[in-house]
């Protein structure tokens, strides 16, 4: 049994090391004790993501099936069941450790279902109903490994953390999601800058964005930015010891919204990455900054949609 759960510790955090460049770094910067069980989340996450958008040659009902599968045998094993998985006994064993909020999980694997049902979001309010299991609990599973002083007061900032990351993903992979059938960004704003999903296609197409393309993108991120704002006090209420961690992972995030700028707004041209220098530059400046210091959120501006 231990060497079951220490290789699916194993598996979880090969994935993280795989395919979350950037808060695999952040991680780093966690005390040696509490790094197996952000990696364990990370590899949930990661795996039903895989279920959802890697498995493409397979029609919505089966991926649908194979997701549904996975979820009953995680929800056995928070009933004490042994499961036969790669994965989920790492994450079973942190839920344990941590007495997570096992409705936090239950809204995550929801949200991954309407991925497979849902190709577009009508308005905002529409995205974060969605966003609300996809990256909100993504900050309130974290809340008890990072320690906070008070749970409840760490929360909501940790909950808009989740939520600017995701949006910030959504900008940067434009591209990406069209090829899967998806577009995030709400249609209302894209009809508000006069673009459609055509207009998107082509775009990727020629790799390279219209005005009206890279004013739409001007203005989600500048919602992004406010998502950030909220999150930023979140930073301070955690353990000393977890700071530098989310401090990083922060601005690293936020950075991903100043490489699109740098591009001028064009998210066709290339993916935005934030280059590795300035990568360990930032988190060896979040490693040296005492606790307690407060962050400071990107710029907030506001540009008012076109009429």
């Amino acid at each position: 049994m231990e060497a079951e759960l220490t290789a699916a510790y194993a598996r979880c955090r090969e994935l993280h090391r795989q395919h979350g460049r950037t808060y695999y770094l952040a991680t780093r910067l966690l005390p040696a004790a509490k790094r197996p069980h952000v990696h364990a989340l990370y590899g949930f996450t990661r795996h039903a993501d895989e279920i959802v958008d890697r498995t493409e040659e397979l029609p919505p009902a089966e991926r649908a099936r194979l997701l549904r599968d996975w979820s009953d045998r995680f929800v056995a094993g928070l009933h004490g069941a042994r499961v036969d998985d790669p994965l989920l006994p790492a994450v079973l064993h942190t839920i344990a450790a941590f007495d997570l909020d096992r409705a936090d999980f239950a809204s995550f694997l929801h949200s991954m279902a309407m991925d497979l049902e849902i190709a577009q979001y009508a308005d905002y309010d529409a995205l974060l109903e969605y966003m609300e299991g996809s990256a909100a609990v993504i900050g309130t599973m974290m809340l008890p490994i990072l320690d906070p002083a008070d749970p409840a007061q760490a929360r909501e900032p940790a909950r808009q953390l989740g939520l600017a990351f995701q949006l910030t993903n959504f900008i940067r992979d434009v591209a990406e999601d069209l090829d899967r059938g998806r577009v995030y960004l709400p249609q209302e704003d894209l009809r508000r800058f006069g673009v459609s999903t055509a207009d998107l296609r082509l775009c990727a197409q020629r790799r390279t964005s219209t005005t009206a393309v890279r004013e739409l993108v001007r203005f989600e991120i500048a919602r992004a930015r406010e998502h950030y704002a909220l999150a930023a006090p979140g930073v301070t209420m955690l353990a000393p010891t977890s700071q530098a961690c989310i401090r990083t992972a922060y601005h690293l995030y936020a950075g991903i919204l100043d490489e699109v700028e740098a591009a001028d707004h064009d998210v066709f041209a290339r993916r935005a990455v934030v280059p590795n220098r300035r990568r360990l530059a930032v988190a060896a400046r979040c490693l040296l900054t005492r606790p307690g210091t407060p962050v400071t959120a990107p710029p907030v501006l506001s540009p008012q949609p076109v009429p």
